[in-house]
């Protein structure tokens, strides 16, 4: 394991020295506060005489902007609403929860879009027969219910009407009127029948007389046949409603201003579906004037004027709403704002230039208590981590909750280093300390997966690269060490051009087998993707061994140095079957137990039965292939291991035809072509009674 950064490599993370003028907190503080003082004092000479015209234009702008943030939001929760509740219903038409004729059903959900939706006044269909069915409030206390049947003639009404108590809605009275209303007539409804979805309408007739008002209506289809028109409509009342709520100054108004300079909505808090808007409209010329003088940049943008009625002056604001068409215009008398702006301004001078004072005498006194000294201190600590003198390290409270946490911050981070020193990487030393390893020598015996990674070829490739070889060996390392990190690997350490890592420990993975493999086989990709290539512009290959079983992992070492790390006969197999590569030519092997824990995630083919280098019982090896993408692998491995069987059983002639089968698919596959010259030899030589179908490795 690389070796922790010395006390020295932390003493170069300081800047370079320079002389530069430093001065303290306390004086910094002061003279703060009397530059502010002095700033202010020129600062309201210089802008005196137009205070009052901005702060009116100031005070003026806040109440618009609040103003039109709440019409906005109105305006977009009316439009919101209205498309919620056409969506709600369109779909129970759609799903066939509601069919267009069944009145109980149909009187239940208009009566309750009405309920649960505020600023809905109407909730209506039209049939293409003429028949017309609606749900209407009536102000906040009643609704009624209305139906319109088919007719050719002067037809009538029938009017159900209900009081809403809390939670319920209670029958009143039935009664029924004539009419002459004809939905078939009406623009909205001939429009939207012939129309692909919902849209907005502006609707003033409706059964019970003209009522200004916007409705979004649309097609109903049910199995591609068109039932008829359902709308959502709104009334200008509620609008005008809503208007009354807004505190506009103490004598403003606000209105709601359609395409042209049509009103749609003034101030009125008694409006309702049963009252139309009475609204005061004495400032209605001004808005219009502000419509005149804005053009088309009034429709599209916000928009400010000062103007003047009968010499008074007014501030008004035109403002697009969320709505196609519409603006909102405010108007604002300047009246309302120049008279006390004047006293009220000096006043504020007069006590900020007293407070700044106050502020400039007890800056230097708080400026040294509360911060200059629990700085110094701190910077004490920090002087104790730059010299690694970790244990001289101590935590300061403070008053200000910023010193205090950089303090303790400081003492974490001290104590993190004590083990940083015994520990590298630091991800690793994170994990080890999140889990309360003890910085000492230990270990356990666990299953683990542990992994070799190397460039082939390295050896001849250094010697004729020298030290140009290290960005080369570097880019190499930087991307698998990348790959094994992101797949939950732990880097043991680096060997020259090898790379050792496991999986499954400190912390526990069920699946540290599927990791390293998935993990080789990225490595892989990326190592090709990346383009890296040697001094010969041939792609860099590596070579990686795989072996999983139950390995010793834990710090080993001494007092002084510890390496986290695996060791046993499991890791060693690791290291011979990466360097086994070299007689197969192959770049990924793997043991038989990890072969046999991804079995159903993994492509993999026995290669041979060897005896690794210091060993003499055979191993069974495998090739990693790729990910397993469907439920049956590749036919040519079954034809090689088929080869190999009869290989096992003596039977040379028959596994010389399974080899050579293979190649025929696959050529140049250096595994079956070993197998086959081996194949070749034996028949002609023949098998004593000693021979074993087992390959020897004679090197590490």
């Amino acid at each position: 394991m690389n070796a922790v950064p010395s006390q020295s490599a932390f003493q170069r993370l300081r800047p370079p020295s320079a002389k530069t003028l430093t001065v303290s907190i306390r004086l910094a503080v002061s003279g703060l506060v009397l530059a502010t003082i002095l700033l202010t004092a020129a600062t309201s000479s210089l802008v005196w005489w137009r205070t009052a015209e901005s702060i009116s234009r100031q005070l003026a702008s806040t109440i618009n902007e609040q103003i039109v943030a709440a019409v906005r939001k109105e305006v977009s929760a009316i439009v919101d609403e209205a498309r919620a509740a056409h969506t709600a219903g369109r779909t129970l038409f759609l799903q066939n929860v509601l069919d267009t004729r069944e009145a109980d059903k149909r009187e239940f959900v208009f009566l309750s879009q009405l309920q649960s939706q505020a600023t809905i006044s109407w909730v209506a269909f039209g049939w293409p027969d003429g028949s017309f069915f609606a749900a209407h409030k009536l102000g906040d206390g009643h609704l009624e219910m209305m139906e319109i049947s088919k007719t050719d003639h002067v037809g009538q009404r029938r009017i159900d009407e209900y009081q809403v108590i809390p939670g319920d809605i209670e029958f009143e009275t039935r009664r029924f009127e004539p009419t002459d209303f004809r939905v078939t007539e009406q623009d909205w409804f001939k429009t939207a029948m012939e129309a692909k979805g919902p849209q907005w309408f502006a609707v003033v007739d409706h059964p019970i007389g003209p009522r200004p008002s916007i409705a979004f209506a649309g097609p109903i289809d049910v199995y591609q046949e068109r039932q008829g028109v359902l709308a959502i409509v709104i009334e200008y009342t509620r609008l005008s409603r809503f208007l009354a709520q807004l505190e506009v100054g103490r004598t403003g108004t606000a209105f709601i201003l359609g395409a042209g300079d049509e009103l749609i909505a003034a101030p009125d808090e008694d409006a309702d579906e049963l009252r139309p808007a009475h609204s005061r409209i004495d400032m209605l010329p001004l808005a219009r004037m502000a419509l005149t003088l804005a053009g088309n940049e009034g429709r599209k943008e916000a928009w400010r004027r000062r103007l003047t009625l009968d010499g008074a002056a007014y501030e008004v604001a035109l403002t697009p709403l969320p709505f196609t068409g519409w603006s909102l215009a405010t108007v604002i008398p300047e009246a309302e704002f120049l008279g006390p702006v004047e006293a009220t301004l000096r006043r504020l001078i007069i006590g900020l230039a007293v407070g700044a004072l106050l502020a400039a005498l007890l800056s230097a006194m708080l400026a040294r208590s509360v911060i200059a000294a629990p700085l110094a201190r701190v910077v004490g600590e920090i002087r104790h981590v730059e010299s690694f003198a970790l244990d001289q390290v101590r935590r300061h409270p403070s008053r200000l909750a910023e010193i205090s946490s950089l303090s303790g911050a400081i003492a974490e981070m001290a104590q993190g280093l004590s083990a940083f020193r015994k520990f590298i990487p630091a991800d690793l030393v994170r994990s080890l300390l999140r889990q309360g390893v003890e910085a000492k020598p230990g270990g356990s015996i666990q299953e683990l997966t542990v992994m070799f990674i190397d460039v082939a070829g390295f050896t001849g490739l250094s010697e004729r690269m020298g030290d140009r070889v290290v960005p080369l060996l570097s880019r190499y390392l930087d991307i698998a060490s990348e790959v094994i990190v992101a797949h939950g690997g732990t880097i043991d350490k680096f060997i020259g051009d090898a790379v050792m890592a496991f999986w499954g420990a400190p912390t526990a993975q069920p699946e540290h087998a599927l990791l390293c493999c998935r993990a080789a086989l990225a490595c892989r990709q990326a190592i090709a993707a990346a383009g890296v290539r040697d001094d010969q512009g041939h792609p860099l290959q590596i070579r990686i061994g795989i072996n999983s079983g139950r390995m010793l992992v834990g710090n080993v070492g001494s007092e002084l140095r510890l390496n986290y790390t695996v060791i046993g006969d499991a890791v060693n197999v690791a290291s011979r079957l990466e360097g086994a590569n070299k007689l197969y030519e192959t770049q990924i092997l793997v043991g038989a137990e990890t072969k046999r824990l991804v079995e159903e995630a993994m492509i993999a083919r026995e290669i041979d039965c060897v005896a690794v280098y210091g060993k003499t019982e055979g191993l069974a090896v495998y090739e990693l292939i790729a990910p397993l993408t469907g439920e049956v692998s590749p036919a040519w491995i079954a034809q090689y291991e088929e080869g190999l069987l009869k290989y096992r059983k003596r039977n040379f002639s028959g596994a010389i035809r399974c080899f050579e089968a293979v190649l025929h698919e696959r050529p140049h596959d250096r595994p079956t072509e070993l197998m086959l010259d081996r194949c070749k030899l034996l028949e002609q030589t023949g098998a004593d009674n000693k021979w074993l179908p087992v390959a020897t490795l004679q090197s590490k």
